[in-house]
Order: structure tokens, then sequence, then C-alpha cells
């Protein structure tokens, strides 16, 4: 069964690491979730899974106004060529649907099947936001924190310049 949300509040507790999270009406978009600036402090983000043509999971994690060029990021990351992967794969892989896709549900990937790429952009901001494995929340965590999480569910992440 993949983690819960109350699984994954466990999971930061017993890392101390603080955050806060807002409930709020499902969000399955970058344009939906504008409805919350000035409402939840720190950078909004977007998280895209992609599998490279030999079926590799990637997860790459930036600002939301980033410009993500699927067919420059391979030459960036290292990867095969890139695209969206299916829901099936998704939950597969993440324990998450689709609109939910978060870097917290690496708590799902036990196996540490997915490569997890940040921009290094993002990461310059305090406090980042992410869905907490469901849509109908966000969460504000320290970029520091969101790292020490990554980490501690088994992934270095690749931390590369992405947006343009």
């Amino acid at each position: 069964m993949p983690a819960t949300p109350a699984d994954l509040a466990r999971r930061l507790e017993r890392l101390a690491i603080e955050t806060s999270t807002v409930g709020h009406p499902a969000l399955f978009t970058v344009g939906e979730s504008r409805a919350l600036r000035g409402r939840i402090a720190g950078a909004h983000c977007k998280s895209l899974f992609l599998k490279d043509n030999k079926g590799a999971p990637w997860l790459v994690v930036a600002l939301e106004d980033a410009l993500l060029d699927l067919k420059a990021l391979p030459g960036l990351i290292g990867s095969h060529r890139l695209s969206f992967a299916s829901a099936d794969t998704l939950m597969a892989a993440l324990g998450v649907a689709p609109g939910s896709v978060t870097p917290f549900a690496l708590i799902n990937d036990t196996a540490c099947r997915v490569t997890v790429v940040l921009d290094r952009t993002m990461l310059e901001h305090r406090l980042l936001n992410y869905h907490p494995l469901v849509n109908t929340m966000t969460t504000a965590i320290a970029a520091g924190d969101l790292l020490a999480f990554i980490r501690d569910c088994g992934h270095e992440p690749l931390i590369v310049a992405l947006s343009r």
C-alpha cells in the first residue's frame, strides 16, 4: 500500500523536519494552483514524472514557472529521450495519482528505481511547496529539509540548472 499523508507526516516528524500544510480544493495543474498565491508562503513548484525511451523513470522538480524543454532535458540530466509516463506507471513507481506528483512520493519508491532531478534555482528558495501525496493539500518545507527527506528515502538527487 502506498504511504498516506499521515505516514508522510510521521516520517517527516521522525526526521525532525518541520513543515506546514494547508488544505484546499483539489488542484491538478500549476494554473489551478495559482489561486493559492499569497495564502501559502514559499516558492510554488511543479513535479514531472517522466520515463525515458528505455523505460527508466525520472522525477523532475522545478519552480512552477520554469520552462522545461523535454527535448533538451536529456542533454542536461544524462537520460535517454523523455516523455510523460502513464498514470499506471506513476502509481506503480511513486504510489500517487496524476495531479499529485511530488518529491514526497519518493517515500513509496523503496526500491529507489526513480532518478530524481532538482532544479538548482528552486533550491535557492528558503521554503518550497509540494502536495503531500494528495492534491487537496500543499506542504511547505525548507529546501535543505527537502534534500534530507529525499536522501532518507535512499535517493541522491541530481541538482541541475534546468530552467531557462
